[in-house]
């Protein structure tokens, strides 16, 4: 990765990314990642580099800079709100090998039975434009489980998988089930974090930056982010810029949390000419090219889309006080006799693997195969 200051002057990319590992080691699952990180940071600088103690500058943007590669990993609006310990597992191998070949599709095709020509699955009929209002729960065995829509229209089953995100229970589990929800269950929804991560993907005709680079971050230095206007303030808490593998003209920027949340809201002409000067700020100017005007832009809308209401679930500053949240979200609401009728899967429901793909499937098949072994363990 290469880094640059606000007034365009390259930094120690190799010393930012030694020190991005201190994010890494694990310490006191009470602690805010923000706290234990700065902790680690200056103990590190006063080890292995003392010079870099007179410089305020450097160190405040520096952990400026690492609070937004946390909210960049997380979703999260503050390194603090971000809980040191946790369960969470990361998977071998690079993130984005597979994606990069084959493509995202590659992904449902398997999980369709097409893959390679497959016949997919012939009993599966998937209902479009039905927006679940009601979820009824039966208590007597021989009762389905109903789900009404908000066109009027309903279904009964044996069972349903529950699989909307956190931020849409967030947002409507009080009137969604009926009968409500348990009390474990509601604190889980209350308690567990809903983060926002979007994309902001800028397309360019030609290609104006070094192609042997992937990533480039931004890191504010002394006052320079202060004498933004509070109206483009948010333009500060982009972390920078990095091409996506299998494009070659495209830049993509992240904002996360709240200020992510206040971006989605803004004209995409406005978002489009903040980006372009914050790039000819942090790139242009070092590398003596006037930004063009980009060809397209895209950007997600995991907060304002009303079927999402987030990206994905972090552990916050909480989990070491509740940490059997994510099992009470995952747990089955059963009949009288013990049965499962109502299922919950998606990532915030596994407590190594939230977050991510395979986390989501893995509760998915999990949820799958209780039914299939009747398994009636809560």
């Amino acid at each position: 990765m290469l880094s640059y200051h606000s007034d365009g002057s390259p930094v120690d990319s190799q010393l930012v990314d030694q020190l991005l590992l201190q994010i890494e080691e694990g310490p006191s699952p009470t602690e805010g990642q923000g706290n234990f990180t700065t902790r680690k940071i200056m103990e590190e600088i006063t080890k292995s580099h003392p010079h870099l103690l007179k410089d305020g500058d450097f160190t405040s943007g520096l952990l400026q800079f690492l609070n937004l590669y946390v909210n960049y990993l997380e979703g999260s609006s503050d390194w603090n709100d971000v809980t040191t310990g946790g369960d969470y597992e990361d998977l071998e191998g690079h993130r984005s090998v597979s994606w990069a070949r084959h493509g995202y599709n590659t992904f449902f095709d398997i999980m369709l039975n097409k893959y390679n020509g497959g016949p997919g699955l012939p009993n599966l009929d998937i209902k479009l434009n039905k927006e679940a209002r009601v979820i009824r729960a039966p208590q007597q065995p021989s009762e389905r489980v109903t789900i009404e829509c908000s066109d009027g229209s309903s279904y009964e089953a044996d069972n349903v998988i529950v699989t909307v995100s956190l931020g849409v229970l967030k947002e409507k589990y009080s009137t969604l089930f009926s009968p409500p929800l348990p009390e474990n269950k509601q604190t889980a929804i209350e308690k567990i974090s809903m983060g926002v991560l979007d994309k902001i993907m800028l397309q360019f005709n030609e290609v104006w930056w070094p192609l042997n680079v992937n990533r480039f971050g931004f890191i504010w230095k002394g006052e320079d982010s202060k004498k933004v206007p509070v109206t483009d303030h948010w333009v500060t808490k982009i972390i920078g810029a990095h091409r996506p593998v299998g494009s070659s003209n495209v830049l993509n920027l992240w904002t996360s949390g709240d200020i992510a949340k206040e971006v989605e809201t803004l004209p995409e002409d406005q978002v489009k000419t903040k980006c372009v000067e914050l790039l000819q700020r942090f790139m242009g100017n070092t590398l003596n090219v006037t930004v063009p005007q980009p060809a397209a832009i895209i950007r997600s809308t995991w907060y304002t889309n009303p079927y999402t209401r987030g990206s994905y679930t972090y552990d916050n500053i909480l989990t070491p006080q509740y940490p059997d949240a994510r099992d009470w979200l995952a747990r089955p609401l059963v009949d009288s006799s013990g049965a499962p009728r109502v299922l919950f899967a998606g990532e915030a429901t596994s407590r190594r693997h939230f977050g991510t793909v395979h986390g989501a499937s893995e509760t998915g098949h999990r949820e799958a195969m209780r039914l299939v072994n009747k398994s009636y363990k809560n």
